[in-house]
């Protein structure tokens, strides 16, 4: 009896590990190409690969131009917000992006143009009610405070367009990096 159920055993074992060969060759056919020619990650965050290939707001678009800085965005240090991309992007004082990623934006958008960081808090509830993190405000429309905040619970559904918010949400890694970069006084230029 223990002779078969150890072939019963190695049988078992011969299936799961065809298996586990047959999904790794399913994800490597279709990983991107960097990742399946071995490629090394550098040092520094890169723009997220989050975004569909074409923006909202933009059909058509390739899925590089998606990805790149609009034009007209400033100089210098700065965020980058897009309204119609709905999307943000990081940019250092070289004028080189070190992060871009997409955002739901809020009820009330500000107008295009440029803005500071008027104030952070750490954690607070929204005005929807979401408890939210890494809040950085950098505009007033009609007496609603608009800024950048990611949901606590990870979520970025549409805001409701009965309510006047001002909550341009992210996730959470997003929310970190923009909370690290964009501290008070911190450019903010809105693009169309």
């Amino acid at each position: 009896m223990a002779r078969s159920s150890s072939g019963f055993v190695a049988g078992l074992t011969a299936a799961a590990l065809a298996a586990v060969g047959f999904l790794a060759y399913q994800a490597s056919a279709t990983a991107p190409a960097d990742l399946r020619s071995g490629a090394k990650a550098t040092g520094s965050p890169s723009p997220s690969a989050s975004a569909a290939p074409s923006a909202p707001g933009a059909p058509g678009k390739p899925a590089d131009d998606a990805l790149a800085l609009p034009p007209g965005s400033g100089s210098g240090e700065r965020v980058v917000y897009a309204l119609a991309d709905r999307r943000v992007w990081l940019v250092d004082e070289s004028g080189k992006v070190i992060r871009t990623f997409p955002v739901m934006p809020s009820a009330v958008s500000p107008a295009p143009g440029t803005y500071a960081v008027t104030s952070r808090s750490g954690t607070v509830r929204g005005s929807d009610g979401v408890q939210v993190e890494h809040v950085v405000r950098f505009a007033t429309v009609e007496g609603v405070t608009v800024g950048f905040s990611a949901a606590v619970d990870g979520s970025m559904s549409s805001p409701d367009p009965t309510r006047r918010t001002g909550g341009v949400r992210m996730a959470r890694a997003d929310g970190d990096a923009l909370w690290t970069f964009a501290t008070v006084d911190a450019k903010v230029v809105v693009v169309p």
